[in-house]
Order: structure tokens, then C-alpha cells, then sequence
């Protein structure tokens, strides 16, 4: 394919593309008041819990529509994300081998439910966070927060959480792909667990413990299970590796 159709095929696909999130925006927008509901809610407990007036402030006169615009895009990116996915991998399945195509949805499909997963995670420590962060300010004081501010906040969690579940999904890829071996992953547990004790510890800063091993568990767990498939799969590499060696041998002699 010419460089011309390359940038045609491209031009289709991103179209599809913007159609799909713009109209998963008109979903977002219905939906926006729910989600803005269930994500304001920790701000609103401050009031009850630490006896302090806490209030979402709008500071200036179009950041309530502003804010309102984005929840629909982040919606109508997530609902859209079964189409947009697609076209991704349809514009870049043709220049993939069988091999590489095989790994790629593999990759997908391990991936998506991993970060929804992640992303239930980061929805579920985010009230203990907003709790603890606020109680640092004297009890006299109000607990008065940007819309915007706060919603990007608990935005970047939520993702962040989301993405670090995929990592040991990377992990697998990459060994699939001959970059990285199954003894280099095996040997660095000791340090992925202490980054994943640190990475807990950081996302999760409640009074409580429970949060942070809500998060830690499963990715100790998801990154043992990376390192036993790339185990295997090292594994079965080399023995048709050895059978191909062993055959050249045979035919030397």
C-alpha cells in the first residue's frame, strides 16, 4: 500500500473514530449527573465524618459547563472504546505478521478487563484518600475544592490504578516478543513487590491498611501469574529450540 492510501486508510479510520466518541459524548452527558453524583459523594461525607463544612466550588462562570463537557468525554471515550479499539487494530493489522497479530489480540483481550478492574480499584480507595488528605487541615477550617481540580485528581487515580494492573499484561507481551526473559522477571520480584508496597502506599494513604492490600494483593498476584506464563513460555522457546539444534546434528553427522 502507497504512502497516499496509507494516509486515506488513516484519514477513514480516525474519522470513525471522532463519530464514535462524539456520539458516546451524548451518552456521557446523560450519565454525567450520576457519575458527578457518586464522585462529589467522599466531599459531601467530610461534612458528616469530620464535622467541618466541605463544599465542590465553581470558580468561575463556565467551569460547571466546562466540567460538565469533560465528564461526557471521558465517558463517551470508555463507552466508544469497543469501536475505537477496533479501528486502531484494523488500520495496523494489515502490516502485522500472523505471530504478531496473535500477540497483539491477545494483548487486548488480557488488558481490557485488567484495567477496568484496576480502574473499580481506584474508584474504590478514592473516598479513604479524599478522607485522610482533608483531615490534615485544622478542624476550624472548611474544606472549600475546585470542581475542575478535584475531578482531575480523582480522575488520575482511577486511570493510574487502571494502568498498573495492565503492566504484567506488558510483561507478558514483552517476553512473548524476545525482549524481556521470564529469569529477568523472576529474579526482580523482590523489587516489583516493594515497588507495588510503595505504589500501594502512596495511591492509598488511609487510616486503614485494608485499602492498600485491596490494591497491593491482586497485583502481586497478577504479577507472579506474568512471571509463571513467561516461565513457560521461556520454556517451551528453548526445547524447540534444542529439538531444531539436535536435528541440524543429526543431518551434520
Amino acid at each position: 500500500m502507497s504512502l497516499g492510501a496509507h494516509l486515506v486508510e488513516l484519514r477513514k479510520r480516525l474519522f470513525r473514530i471522532a463519530i464514535a466518541v462524539i456520539l458516546g459524548m451524548v451518552v456521557g452527558w446523560l450519565l454525567s449527573d450520576f457519575v458527578w453524583g457518586q464522585l462529589r459523594q467522599p466531599i459531601l461525607d467530610i461534612s458528616r465524618i469530620q464535622n467541618r463544612d466541605a463544599q465542590i466550588n465553581y470558580t468561575d462562570i463556565t467551569s460547571a459547563f466546562d466540567l460538565k463537557l469533560q465528564i461526557s468525554l471521558v465517558i463517551g471515550i470508555i463507552v466508544s472504546s469497543p469501536v475505537w479499539l477496533y479501528q486502531i487494530w484494523a488500520f495496523l493489522a494489515p502490516g502485522l505478521t500472523g505471530k504478531e497479530k496473535r500477540y497483539g489480540v491477545f494483548f487486548v483481550i488480557a488488558a481490557i478487563p485488567l484495567f477496568f478492574a484496576g480502574c473499580y480499584a481506584g474508584w474504590y480507595v478514592l473516598p479513604n484518600i479524599v478522607r485522610l488528605m482533608t483531615s490534615f487541615a485544622p478542624a476550624e477550617d472548611a474544606a472549600f475544592i475546585s470542581a475542575r481540580t478535584y475531578f482531575d485528581f480523582a480522575l488520575r487515580l482511577v486511570v493510574v490504578v487502571g494502568v498498573a494492573f495492565v503492566v504484567p499484561v506488558l510483561l507478558v507481551l514483552l517476553n512473548f516478543v524476545g525482549i524481556l526473559s521470564a529469569r529477568s522477571i523472576i529474579k526482580s520480584w523482590r523489587m516489583a513487590i516493594l515497588i507495588i508496597i510503595m505504589f500501594t502506599a502512596i495511591a492509598t494513604p488511609a487510616a486503614d491498611v485494608m485499602s492498600m492490600f485491596f490494591l497491593a494483593v491482586p497485583m502481586v498476584v497478577l504479577y507472579f501469574l506474568s512471571a509463571g506464563i513467561t516461565y513457560l513460555h521461556d520454556r517451551r522457546v528453548k526445547k524447540k529450540q534444542d529439538a531444531i539444534l539436535s536435528e541440524y546434528e543429526n543431518l551434520a553427522l
